[in-house]
């Protein structure tokens, strides 16, 4: 019997799998796709990130972020990061670095799906497998959490993301971030000769019906080489019962995801993968709910914020022009997802 079975061998997964590692535990991990794994993603690691990766001896290659700029047609508003940058980086190389790590601590990752589980009082099943506690950390859409009866029904209106790569020199080393009444278009440089552009929205269309909104993200495009062809995720908003029960723990976006707004998914993936750990690690699991609320209620917190503001039009029109006229605001926001 090992210690940990990881479902999901995303960026969430093998952190949570190199955590257990390092804590002692026998740890594997199970995900049908080929390494590396690709996934839409508007790829900027925010500073929060980038330490708990560097803290894991991981460092992916990319480009420094040094802060959030919001624009609205003529608006700007911009802060910088309090402490070390973050880092634009392609998911792909992400996943790569983290997949090498996880192989230089050999630690075994199957290509296979995780589909018959079956709890028993001292430890989970999963296909012959027999572990000590399973770790779902497989995503948006979490097999592990639907077929445990974790998964909780959310009424609220979907929201999608698609994201493409340009061959284009930034002309930033910020994450832009372009407003229009019913969506948000993120531009992150990933490399010294290419952009990712993210557009985040309640509407369905086209990757050309989609960047139509956004006349000022196709100027500043222009006849920019695509560089990977358009990938959708969603919809955002997931729910869990409860992120522990029994010998079942959730992480991630498994564990319930609100939205993309902030881009602070993989910053509190990781946080929270580091406080399950600790509780793997006692054979406490039982005390993992609450410290995953204190790993993620900020970044939750902040999100539940600028998403309840987006949804309303007066006061959507009003985050640049707000975030212009009180810089200590917008500062005290950014330097939130900077810590």
């Amino acid at each position: 019997m090992i210690d940990v079975l990881v479902v999901g061998g995303g960026p969430v997964g093998l952190v949570t799998a190199l955590h257990a590692d390092a804590a002692g535990l026998h740890v594997e991990v199970l995900d049908p796709r080929r390494t590396p794994i690709d996934k839409a993603c508007g790829e900027g690691l925010m500073p929060a990130a980038v330490a708990a990766l560097s803290r894991l001896g991981v460092h992916p290659d990319g480009m420094p972020l040094y802060g959030i700029r919001y624009v609205s047609g003529s608006r700007r508003a911009e802060a910088a990061f309090p402490g070390a940058p973050g880092l634009g980086v392609r998911r792909l190389e992400l996943q790569q670095s983290l997949s090498t790590a996880v192989a230089e601590r050999g630690i075994p990752v199957r290509q296979q799906r995780a589909q018959r589980i079956a709890e028993h009082e001292d430890h989970i099943a999963v296909d012959g497998t027999a572990a000590r506690f399973l770790v779902g950390a497989d995503g948006l859409h979490s097999s592990v959490r639907r077929s445990t009866g974790l998964d909780r029904p959310t009424h609220a209106s979907a929201r999608y993301g698609q994201r493409r790569h340009y061959r284009r020199a930034p002309w930033t080393d910020l994450i832009e971030v372009h407003w229009n009444p019913v969506a948000e278009a993120y531009i992150t440089p990933v490399g010294p000769e290419e952009i990712v552009v993210a557009v985040l929205t309640s509407g369905r269309g086209t990757w050309a019906d989609q960047l139509a909104g956004f006349p000022a993200v196709r100027e500043l495009i222009g006849d920019a080489e695509p560089t990977s062809t358009v990938r959708g995720a969603g919809p955002f908003r997931q729910r869990a019962r409860t992120v522990a029960r029994g010998r079942i723990a959730l992480v991630g976006d498994a564990a319930g995801y609100i939205d993309a707004l902030t881009g602070e998914g993989l910053s509190a993936g990781f946080a929270a993968a580091d406080a399950l750990v600790e509780c793997l690690r006692a054979d406490r699991l039982g005390d993992y709910p609450a410290a995953h609320r204190r790993a993620t209620w900020q970044s939750q917190a902040l999100t539940h914020g600028v998403l309840a503001m987006s949804k309303v039009p007066v006061l959507r029109r009003s985050i640049v022009p707000l975030a212009c006229a009180i810089p200590p605001l917008y500062r005290g926001a950014v330097g939130l997802l900077g810590g």
